[in-house]
């Protein structure tokens, strides 16, 4: 059966995508569309490139997280470096290394740009801050006077991903001028807007948060704890009104809440206990889900 996907960021915590992925496959549901935000949009590019879900644990298999790490100035004491990067580059890391594995990857399959995928196949969201504005991509391309064809895919996967404050911003050059674009989820961290309201076909979401049920209230007594709840909220507050009751049956979700989205030093052993948990989600959801 032929299906729409949205996957949601998280992070590292995207491993638990894959699993999610690999029980959808073995039940013979095949995407048209997908959409994804930061570790979705690398799932869903994968997926869309034609990535089998073996060959994406593969790829998981392979990956060393850590080497896509890559920061400035290592001659600086790496707790001043902290401070300098994010000050004057607004991350620690500088993201190339990630975008050079995502292109070569996506090579493997013969995908460099968007036009080497079939039309509203794919669709990246990604946040630009310059213009306060959600930015999906590639459909929001020609209003920066950008052919969205001859864009990179993993350039739009990369942007994305950019975690504020851990990777660096990604500077987009375009008719309008130089446009700071960071991680798609500070503005739609779970994008089902792009299917939801369609009746083309079901659509299916995956997300690694709780249902609204199993979703635990923010504890504030502090200023930190006080930005922490502020963030999550900006995140999610948008998303969530297009999940409801209608909708929400159409959703995976896979509380991941025990692995910090950041930590980039997993062991074989909790990628793998991700990956499993994803399948055994998606497994349990398929056994009661109606299109």
């Amino acid at each position: 059966m032929k299906i729409d996907g949205v996957f949601s960021g998280g992070g590292i915590k995207g491993a638990a995508l894959a699993g999610a992925y690999e029980a959808l496959e073995a039940r013979g549901f095949q995407f048209v569309r997908l959409a994804g935000t930061s570790a979705g949009a690398i799932i869903a590019s994968l997926i869309a490139a034609g990535f089998t879900s073996q060959e994406i644990r593969e790829l998981l298999d392979e990956m060393d997280e850590h080497q896509l790490l890559d920061r400035r100035c290592q001659f600086i004491p790496f707790k001043m470096l902290r401070w300098v990067s994010i000050y004057w580059r607004l991350g620690l890391y500088k993201g190339d290394r990630l975008e050079k594995w995502l292109t070569d990857v996506l090579k493997r399959k013969g995908v460099t740009v968007f036009g080497d995928l079939k039309k509203d196949t794919l669709k990246i969201v990604a946040s630009d801050l310059t213009n306060g504005k959600i930015l999906v991509l590639p459909d929001d391309l020609p209003s920066y006077g950008l052919n969205p064809e001859r864009f990179s895919v993993a350039r739009a996967i990369r942007m994305s991903c950019s975690l504020p404050y851990f990777f660096e911003p990604v500077k987009l050059r375009s008719s309008k001028g130089i446009c700071t674009i960071v991680d798609g989820g500070v503005l739609s961290n779970f994008p089902i807007w792009l299917f939801a309201e369609e009746k083309k076909r079901p659509f299916v979401g995956v997300t690694l948060t709780p249902n609204e049920k199993e979703r635990p209230q923010h504890s504030i007594r502090n200023a930190f704890e006080l930005f922490g709840a502020l963030f999550e909220t900006m995140r999610g507050a948008h998303d969530e009104r297009h999940i409801a009751t209608k909708h929400e049956r159409h959703i995976i979700f896979i509380p991941v809440e025990h692995v910090i989205a950041t930590d980039f030093h997993l062991m074989t052993e909790k990628k793998k206990a991700l990956v499993d948990l994803g399948r055994q989600k998606a497994e349990q959801f398929l056994k009661s889900w109606t299109f």
